[in-house]
Order: C-alpha cells, then sequence, then structure tokens
C-alpha cells in the first residue's frame, strides 16, 4: 500500500460522503493545519470526524474535483476543486503526510 492509495481511499469516501471510511484513514493523533496559523486547527480523529459530520458531509452537492497529484515518497499534494460549500468552486491545495498506512498530518491551502 502507498501513501497515495491511502489518500485516493479517503478522496473517495469523501466524495460518497462516508465518514466512517473516510475517517479510517487517519490516525488517530491526525493535525489538520490551515497555515498561515501554526497550531492544528484540527487535533485528533474524534474532531476530525466531528468537524465533517458537522461542516461538509451534511451538505447537498459536495464533490472534491482531483485537479492535480504530486506524489514525495509519504508526502501527496492534490490540487482540489470544491464544489457545494459556497457558491462557487473553492480552488483549494491539500498537503498530506502518510505514516504506517494512515494520514498523520494534513495541511490545507484555500483562499477562504
Amino acid at each position: 500500500m502507498t501513501a497515495e492509495d491511502t489518500v485516493q481511499r479517503q478522496l473517495d469516501a469523501y466524495n460518497a460522503r462516508d465518514l466512517a471510511r473516510f475517517v479510517l484513514e487517519y490516525a488517530d493523533d491526525v493535525q489538520v493545519f490551515r497555515p498561515p496559523i501554526a497550531t492544528p486547527v484540527i487535533a485528533g480523529k474524534a474532531a476530525l470526524s466531528d468537524h465533517y459530520a458537522n461542516n461538509r458531509f451534511n451538505v447537498p452537492g459536495l464533490h472534491a474535483e482531483l485537479v492535480g497529484r504530486i506524489v514525495m515518497g509519504n508526502k501527496v499534494v492534490d490540487r482540489e476543486r470544491i464544489t457545494g460549500i459556497g457558491d462557487s468552486p473553492i480552488e483549494a491545495v491539500a498537503v498530506y503526510e502518510v505514516a504506517q498506512d494512515r494520514i498523520q498530518r494534513v495541511w490545507f491551502f484555500s483562499p477562504t
């Protein structure tokens, strides 16, 4: 199994709005960052599950289109176009760090 496989499974689960399958791809102590904020905006699998249950998977029309991907060892960089959250698509970049077949850290870059 590769880092890319792990990230792709979580993307597929995201688009299916399958919370259990989505959260399964993350480490128990996952950290999610939104630069330029230096501290995690989400810490731990329970907080991740809560955030996505209440702020994403309940949104009609939610979809993340993979526009491009770069894989460098255990880092996967995805350029995504996310629809369903706002009035127009959001262009975003997500950097995933994978260890032991689970996403350990994520950095999300977006204009919002």
